[in-house]
């Protein structure tokens, strides 16, 4: 193989985990949208969700479309409880309350998947063939492509929704002021539930096509790190910032590992993203196409 194909065959790759990286990314951007607060159990989500389609298929043998189904009105009823539950009555308070809330949730739900069906990895079988793809010099595993077609639509369904309905025009002037939204007539708390109804369909898809690439397990939890520096750096509020960061960062940690990794033994493509995140926080703070938060005093 030459270099131009190794390198056509790393941006590829590149590019199609970047776009399942930005379906996870947007649970982050949901959550932060309407609510200014980080869900660090976005990976959890992802872990759960995936884990709940692996044991209805394994276990009890549903077929794919209940499994998946299940798990989506399963995870947005958890979304939405969850905000009823544990994070509507710290409204009001400082943020760190909401972020060691969603912490400790995390933890929580480490434990409580491998303790009801046990810590084995388990398959995710889907309908898709495992034979790569050939597209001239390229080798693309149909995985790839259909978890990147997935992320394309429902980023473009969430970017219309924000734009051009009317709950998303609310969620939007809800995360802009909460007090000028209340002002307005618009109900503060129905979009904090929303929000994090939205969220867990996003991380139902999530765990599907990350769960089938990878296997389910509490090590899945970790796909919720991998995608911290694309939140960074395209705009913790932005939904085309999601997309962005997730093609930067799938990029580079692929062409990284690609040609680093004979020289240094492997795992370039471990940390490349969180070096890559550290220079934007220095550079630009608030992301790609974040919103810059000017205070005067």
């Amino acid at each position: 193989m030459g270099d131009w194909q190794f390198c056509a065959l790393l941006l590829s790759n590149g590019v199609l985990i970047g776009l399942m990286y930005s379906l996870i990314a947007l649970g982050f951007v949901l959550v932060y949208k309407a609510t200014d607060a980080f869900n660090f159990a976005q990976g959890e989500f992802v872990m759960f969700s995936g884990l709940l389609v692996a044991v209805g298929l394994g276990s009890y043998g549903a077929p794919l479309w209940l499994a998946v189904g299940a798990a989506l009105l399963v995870m947005a009823a958890f979304g939405f409880g969850l905000e009823r539950v544990v994070l509507r009555p710290m409204i009001g308070r400082p943020v760190i309350g909401v972020i060691m809330a969603t912490i400790g949730l995390a933890a929580v739900l480490r434990g409580f998947g491998p303790l009801v069906w046990g810590a084995a990895t388990k398959a995710l079988p889907l309908p898709i063939p495992d034979t790569p793809i050939v597209l001239g010099p390229l080798l693309i595993p149909p995985i790839q492509i259909v978890g990147a077609a997935t992320s394309l639509v429902f980023l473009a369904a969430f970017g219309w929704f924000f734009l051009r309905s009317r709950a998303g025009i609310a969620m939007r002037a809800v995360a802009d002021s909460q007090q000028v939204a209340m002002a307005m007539g618009i109900d503060v708390e129905r979009y904090f539930a929303l929000a994090w109804a939205m969220t867990g369909v996003v991380s139902a898809l999530g765990g599907v096509v990350w769960g089938n690439l990878l296997g389910v397990d509490v090590q899945l939890s970790l796909v919720g790190l991998k995608v911290f520096p694309v939140v960074i750096l395209g705009g913790m509020d932005s939904v085309p910032g999601a997309v962005v960061g997730g093609l930067i960062v799938g990029v580079v940690e692929n062409v990284a590992a690609g040609y680093l990794d004979p020289y240094v033994g492997g795992g370039t493509k471990d940390f490349a993203p969180y070096l890559l995140m550290i220079a934007a926080l220095m550079i630009r703070p608030y992301g790609i196409f974040g919103k810059e938060i000017i205070e005067r005093v």
